[in-house]
C-alpha cells in the first residue's frame, strides 16, 4: 500500500509521493504564444532511470530546466525529493545535479581544473575531492586526460566530463539533457553503462533523449509531444499495448508504392528503413492491405514493432 502524503511542519501537507525522487505536477511554461509545457506529469520513482523521450521541440529540456528550478513555471509544480527546486535552497541544490544539453565547462580549463573548479562550488574537502574525482575519472576513463584543455576533448569525453562535475557532490538525483546527442557510439554505450552503475547504486537518474531506441534502455519511460505527456510507463508493457501491427513492404516500384498505401485507410503511418518501407497497419488488416500491394509486386514481411511505431502511433491518435 502506498504510503499517505507527507505533511510539513504545522500540519501543512506537501501533496507529493514519498516514494517519488521527481515529480512534475500539471506544470505549464509559455514562451510568448508557445506552449512549452502544457500540464505536463509525470513521476520518478527512487532509483528509477527514467527517459524522457520525444522530438526536438516537444518540451524535453524545458521540463528538465523546470524540475532543476531554473525557470519560473506559469502553472503547476515541479518537485525534488518532495521540495520545490526553486525554493528548497541548498538542501535541493545539495541533492541534485545537472548535465544541460548546451556546454557548460570552461572549454580554456583542462579536465584536471573543471574538476577542481566545480568541487570549489560545492565546497569540497580536498581530501574528499581526491577520492571523487580519482574514482570518476577512473570510470569515466579520463585519467590520461587529466591536462587536456575541455575544448580539445572529443564529443564523447566532453559529455563524460560534464557528467563527472556534475557528480562530484554525489547527488541523489541526476537530470540529464540528452546526454548522447553528438556522441559516436562506443561512448553513447559507456555513458549507458556509467548510468546503470549509477542507478545500481541508487541514483535516481532522469534523461531526456530524442531517440527512441534508448527508451528501451530505460525502467521507465514517458513519451512528451508539444508539452503534454502522451503515454507513460514500462518500455515493454508500453510496446505490448500497440494497437497497430508493423511490417516491412519489399519489392514494388517506391512511388507506386506509396502512392498505393496512401490510399488504403488501414495504413496508419509509413517511414522509409534503409531501401525497404515500414508502416503501421490496423490490427487484423494486413490481409487487406497485401492484396492491394500485389498487383504492383511488393508484399508484406511482419516486423517487431519499436519505440518510433508507438510514438507515431500515438502522435497520430493525438492529432485526430
Amino acid at each position: 500500500m502506498r504510503a499517505a502524503p507527507a505533511a510539513a511542519p504545522g500540519g501543512t501537507t506537501l501533496g507529493f509521493d514519498p516514494g517519488a525522487g521527481l515529480e512534475a505536477q500539471a506544470l505549464v511554461r509559455r514562451f510568448g504564444a508557445t506552449r512549452a509545457l502544457d500540464g505536463l506529469s509525470f513521476t520518478v520513482a527512487r532509483g528509477q532511470l527514467f527517459g524522457l523521450v520525444g522530438a526536438d521541440g516537444a518540451g524535453k529540456t524545458t521540463a528538465i530546466r523546470a524540475l532543476a528550478g531554473l525557470i519560473t513555471l506559469d502553472a503547476g509544480r515541479a518537485l525534488v525529493l518532495g521540495r520545490d527546486p526553486a525554493q528548497g535552497g541548498a538542501a535541493v541544490r545539495e541533492s541534485l545535479g545537472l548535465m544541460p544539453q548546451q556546454a557548460s565547462l570552461y572549454p580554456d580549463l583542462s579536465v584536471g581544473e573543471n574538476l577542481r573548479f566545480f568541487a570549489r562550488l560545492y565546497c569540497l574537502p580536498r581530501a574528499l575531492f581526491r577520492e571523487r574525482s580519482a574514482r570518476l575519472l577512473e570510470i569515466t576513463r579520463l585519467g590520461p586526460f587529466l591536462d587536456r584543455r575541455a575544448d580539445a576533448l572529443s564529443g564523447g569525453m566532453y559529455k563524460k566530463l560534464a557528467l563527472a562535475c556534475a557528480l562530484l557532490h554525489r547527488p541523489e538525483v541526476l537530470l540529464l539533457d540528452e546526454p548522447t546527442n553528438g556522441v559516436d557510439p562506443v561512448s553513447r554505450r559507456e555513458l549507458w553503462a556509467l548510468l546503470y552503475e549509477f542507478v545500481h547504486d541508487g541514483m535516481t537518474v532522469l534523461l531526456s533523449t530524442p531517440y527512441m531506441d534508448e527508451a528501451e534502455r530505460c525502467d521507465h519511460v514517458g513519451l512528451i509531444h508539444h508539452g503534454r505527456l502522451l503515454l507513460d510507463g514500462e518500455p515493454r508493457a508500453l510496446l505490448a499495448n500497440l494497437d497497430d501491427e508493423t511490417y516491412e513492404v519489399e519489392g514494388g516500384e517506391r512511388e507506386q508504392v506509396d502512392e498505393r498505401l496512401a490510399s488504403l485507410a488501414e495504413v496508419h503511418a509509413a517511414s522509409p528503413a534503409g531501401s525497404t518501407l515500414r508502416i503501421a497497419v490496423a490490427r487484423g488488416s494486413a490481409g487487406t492491405v497485401g492484396a492491394a500491394l500485389k498487383p504492383l509486386a511488393a508484399s508484406l514481411r511482419p516486423v517487431v514493432p519499436n519505440f518510433e511505431d508507438l510514438f507515431l502511433a500515438r502522435v497520430r491518435q493525438e492529432a485526430a
